[in-house]
């Protein structure tokens, strides 16, 4: 069975930090503590980490380009804690799709 790559192992634990820490994408989310919202129910952090993996972009090499995942991550918490904020792009049901077990 193939394992994850360091890389992008490396990335999911950035990505963790980050968004535990409240620190997400400081220009887009500033002033907003999500970190609260994030509790609110189980399918917040569920969604969060839906998108990510879902936009994050992993080469044939296994390294990994997340900024783009960590963006859209960032948008969706903005429009969760502030609904007068408007997504642009708006999302594609592809980035929202949650994975089957």
């Amino acid at each position: 069975m193939a394992k994850l790559s360091e890389d992008l192992r490396a990335g999911i634990r950035f990505f963790a930090f980050y968004l535990a820490n409240g620190t997400l994408d400081l220009e887009l989310l500033d002033g907003i503590d999500y970190r609260p919202a994030l509790l609110d129910s189980g399918s917040t952090l569920e969604m969060v980490f839906t998108i990510y993996t879902n936009v994050l972009d992993v080469d044939e090499d296994g390294l990994v380009d997340d900024g783009h995942a960590q963006y859209r991550v960032a948008q969706w918490l903005r429009r969760y804690c502030d609904p007068s904020y408007v997504v642009e792009p708006p999302f594609e049901e592809w980035e929202t799709r949650l994975a089957s077990p």
